[in-house]
């Protein structure tokens, strides 16, 4: 099998990438998932989502010990099907801000530039655009439909803080708080798999092949020219290969197939391709820890999944089932020398305990604290076939004064007029850890990821970096990067809109329009 374009992951990008590049009918495309068909009821239903963890729909990772986190091995969902993570993910688009951009300093990807490519992608529901803010793009934007009565009484207790109420959350500055926008078309999950890649299913000129994780990229010398899955099986490329598959499998596929640091390739037993020390590091993610209370009022999201509530979505597409559960969002700086929010206030109706797959044992009601600019750094390596993932938490002590910080915040919250009527006593686990250094230690023994690894495959205009501004392999020919990996920093948000914008600007940059 040849085709022009050989896409590897049907994710947020590669589901992008998989529309627009077909849109031209004088190309083939094929597009290589590891995963299934994205048929399952969990993934329509908004809250459904963490019902897919840890099934044959999740990578299911795990990461390496953790020394700052209390030597504990941590879990890390990604999605393995049609849609990738934008399958298993809650919902929120939030772009982040200015500064995110700007920072790069690279050349076609200051904020100015992405911009266009995050407003073609969107369509709000119920918004006049205003020329920074999409209204006909294929990915549907929306509010919540039912949200939780908890969830304006936490927006009230954040302008009780002194915090601005922000109109429009994906601004040039996020600064402020809001209720959440979500991916979402009329009560249920809108992925990129919907706005993308099922409209242009009926191309004959896209070929999407499921059930089939890569082992390689195959190559002619330097040049890429297909790749190999199902212990033999190749796809042939006759212009270029583009990795598409996120902030793990990129760098893995790379160094699998040759592309990495040399000394780190032949401990691992794989044949040198191309010498790229920065392959798979320069890991970051936004770690996240939260407070747990009791609700004084049987209001929460604990009894969602009541006969009543399933029968108000599967009729209405209403109720407490189209939540993302995370209904509400507030970005601050823990202090006057930040130059943009560095913890995100993330409200629950609920208690979300160890990624929801902790039962609730009754009504509860969560803040989550998310440090937005982490200074530690980690890794993605290899152990003979395997993955390795140490994305290095808290190896850098501000990212705990951060997070202590957000945690102060956090409690305030809960302490308000607002939320007078709802907050009771400290939920189990959490216990009410007062002082900085039992917040600190809260932080190590039950802080989670928030599923937004990036930087892997760093873009940059120095040698070092794994991809240059065109997204091309340095070093390589008919070879790409398409997906969070590229990001040389987490953005102040969430990735899904950063990997759609990539996916949208990536597709421009092959198709020799940018």
């Amino acid at each position: 099998m040849e085709y022009d374009y050989v896409i590897v992951g049907a994710g947020s990008a590669g589901c992008v990438l998989a529309n627009r590049l077909s849109a031209d009918p004088g190309v083939s495309v094929a597009l290589v998932e590891s995963g299934g068909q994205d048929d399952k009821l969990e993934i329509r239903m908004p809250a459904g989502f963490a019902k897919l963890f840890k099934t044959d729909y999740d990578w299911n990772y795990t990461t390496a010990k953790q020394s700052e986190m209390s030597g504990r091995e941590l879990y890390w969902p990604r999605g393995r099907v049609i849609g990738g993570s934008s399958s298993l993910n809650a919902q929120m688009w939030v772009r982040g801000c200015q500064r995110d951009y700007d920072q790069w300093e690279i050349p076609g990807w200051t904020y100015d530039d992405v911009l266009p490519y995050f407003t073609r992608a969107e369509h709000r529901v119920g918004s006049n655009g205003g020329g920074a803010y999409g209204t006909a793009g294929p990915l549907f934007i929306s509010e919540l439909r039912s949200p939780n009565v908890t969830t304006a009484a936490f927006l009230q207790a954040c302008g009780e803080l002194g915090l601005e109420r922000l109109d429009e959350l994906n601004g040039r500055s996020n600064e402020g708080y809001s209720p959440t926008p979500v991916t979402q078309y009329r009560g249920r999950r809108w992925s990129a798999a919907d706005a993308y890649l099922r409209p242009a299913l009926k191309r004959p000129n896209l070929t999407v092949i499921t059930g089939a994780t890569v082992d390689r990229v195959v190559f002619d010398g330097t040049r890429a020219v297909g790749i190999e899955h199902g212990g033999g099986a190749q796809v042939r490329a006759k212009r270029e290969v583009i990795l598409s598959a996120g902030a793990i499998g990129s760098p893995y596929l790379l160094m699998r197939s040759g592309v990495g640091a040399a000394d780190e390739l032949r401990d691992a037993d794989v044949t040198i391709v191309r010498d790229l020390p920065e392959v798979g590091k320069n890991l970051q993610d936004h770690l996240s820890t939260g407070v747990y209370v009791e609700s004084k009022q049987p209001v929460t999201l604990t009894k969602a999944e009541s006969i009543g509530n399933l029968l108000r979505y599967i009729v209405l597409r209403s109720g407490m089932l189209t939540t993302n559960v995370g209904e509400a969002v507030a970005f601050i700086r823990t202090s006057p020398e930040e130059p943009a929010p560095d913890i995100e206030l993330i409200f629950a109706p609920g208690p979300f305990i160890d990624h929801g797959l902790t039962p609730p044992t009754g009504h509860g009601l969560t803040v989550g604290v998310v440090l937005l600019q982490p200074e530690s750094r980690g890794r993605i390596g290899l152990n003979g076939r395997e993955v390795v993932i140490d994305p290095g938490y808290l190896a850098q002590e501000a990212d705990v004064k951060r997070l202590v910080a957000g945690l102060k915040t956090a409690k305030q919250v809960f302490a308000t007029a607002a939320m007078k009527a709802y907050a009771g006593g400290p939920m189990a686990p959490y216990a009410g850890p007062e002082s900085d250094a039992e917040l600190a230690q809260w932080v190590r023994e039950r802080g989670e990821t928030l599923y937004h690894p990036v930087g892997t495959c760093r873009m940059g205009t120095d040698a070092e970096s794994v991809v240059d501004p065109s997204l091309k392999v340095r070093g390589l020919d008919g070879l790409r990067v398409v997906d969070v990996s590229i990001m040389p920093t987490l953005n102040r948000g969430h990735t899904h809109a950063p990997a759609i914008m990539i996916g949208e600007k990536g597709a421009e940059l092959i198709a020799g329009r940018s």
